[in-house]
């Protein structure tokens, strides 16, 4: 028996403003390739403006959802998985700055305000429930953990050009702590315990997320190709192949939202890969940065029309 609409509703996953990080991701780095290869046409434009419509729409369906089941959100906010992709909403408000600031500088500095500060709250809150939790157990670990405290490396990227450096460098040091902390637990959880489940296991190239951001963060603050922030691009970089020689297991999975994480990690290796080109002019990133963006446009566009039949046969927004 097909879900009825009030149903869907009420199991609106917050996951789905994952989406609106791997459409951000696409815009920004179609932007970095515009301006590395000095392109006449301005396809991102056109992405922003698809970005914007996604999260808007996701917005007001889940200030809906708020409105008629509170209790549906008390219960993702305390719920282990659930919990860490809450701040996807932030996150993607902070993106959609990034990819405004090079059309309106007034308009990202309001948005970057709203998802920098909304962001502060949700890692406090997600600390605190960290803390003083009674029932999370080290099988509930997974790469999607990092979202709501890794999250905090992107606030340079647009924080540093509006003027905000200090301010950037302490959102800057929490997500860089806090990254190498929970990278020890989850490979020790995925090294000692059971493997990560079909479902989840998509989170596993948000690995490369925290190191290309990092990089894309740490050359906005520090303006230097330095030591520091070639480790930043390699570790990503080596994630990367990592995650690919593995593309087979990847290929096998049932859908879910959750196949949404492949796309901003593979962005956030492609925009930091167009700053090594854009630093060195070495032939290698060059071709590197084309075949990962090539890689990205496909991803996204096979995203989007999955995700488009998925709506269509009713096999998201279910109950769990």
């Amino acid at each position: 028996m097909a879900q009825t609409d009030t149903s869907r509703l009420e199991n609106f996953p917050v996951s789905w403003f994952a989406t609106v990080m791997g459409l951000a991701g696409l815009t920004i780095a179609l932007h970095k390739a515009e301006i590395v290869f000095e392109l006449g046409a301005q396809p991102s434009i056109l992405v922003l403006a698809l970005t914007i419509a996604v999260f808007l729409t996701l917005t007001a369906l889940y200030i809906l959802k708020a409105t008629r089941y509170p209790q549906r959100i008390k219960e993702e906010l305390n719920h282990p998985i659930k919990l860490n992709f809450a701040p996807t909403i932030s996150i993607g408000l902070i993106l959609i700055s990034i990819a405004v600031l090079p059309l309106h500088q007034g308009a990202s500095l309001i948005v970057w305000s709203l998802g920098t500060f909304l962001h502060l709250g949700f890692t406090l809150y997600v600390l605190s429930v960290w803390i003083h939790h009674t029932h999370f157990e080290i099988n509930h670990m997974n790469p999607a953990w990092f979202i709501p405290i890794v999250g905090n490396i992107l606030v340079p990227i647009a924080g540093v050009q509006h003027g905000f450096t200090e301010l950037s460098w302490f959102f800057f040091s929490i997500g860089l702590v806090f990254w190498l902390v929970l990278l020890t637990i989850i490979f020790n959880r995925m090294f000692f315990h059971h493997p990560l489940p079909g479902k989840l296991l998509p989170t596993l190239f948000i690995l490369i997320a925290p190191p290309g951001v990092g990089f894309v963060s740490w050359m906005q603050l520090n303006g230097e190709l330095d030591a520091f922030a070639r480790i930043l691009y390699y570790s990503a970089l080596f994630l990367t192949l990592m995650l690919f020689t593995q593309v087979s297991r990847f290929l096998k999975l049932q859908f879910f939202l959750s196949w949404w994480a492949y796309s901003f990690p593979i962005a956030a290796i492609t925009i930091a890969t167009l700053e090594m080109y854009q630093r060195l002019d070495a032939a290698f990133f060059k071709w590197l940065g084309i075949l990962l963006l090539v890689t990205l446009v496909a991803l996204i566009a096979g995203l989007l029309v999955r995700t488009a039949v998925a709506i269509r046969r009713r096999e998201i927004c279910i109950e769990e």
